[in-house]
């Protein structure tokens, strides 16, 4: 499979886009480490979630994350939830579900440099 890294983001206002079934979105995961589906409304989507060091950090987290996603023309489901908790959801919304765009856009989100925003430890629950 080639480096989703390397790929673009494709327009989503073709009329043949359609969203991908279950099997391919679960072929594709393996593609983008730390990632998982999640199914919300009957709709397809990749989530994922990191503890930050801070809300400001947090807030840095999504300008990274935006910086990405504006170059691709693609936008995720951004969620701070609570002071340090940092929720990403991708998924088509034109076509209402998972298409490569998404695995793009998470390859690109996931080779971020962010670790200097992370907890080194997992915050007790």
């Amino acid at each position: 499979m080639d480096d989703l890294t390397t790929k673009r983001c494709v327009p989503c206002n073709s009329k043949d886009m359609r969203p991908m079934t279950e099997q391919s979105a679960k072929e594709q995961l393996s593609q983008v480490h730390g990632w998982n589906l999640s199914t919300e409304g009957g709709v397809m989507k990749l989530h994922r979630s990191w503890k930050v060091k801070s809300f400001t950090k947090g807030l840095e987290f999504f300008q990274l994350v935006a910086d990405v996603a504006e170059a691709e023309g693609h936008h995720p489901d951004l969620h701070l939830v609570g002071w340090n908790d940092v929720k990403i959801d991708i998924w088509t919304h034109a076509v209402g579900g998972l298409t490569e765009n998404d695995f793009i856009l998470a390859a690109k989100i996931g080779s971020l440099q962010v670790e200097h925003l992370l907890r080194k430890k997992p915050a007790a629950t």
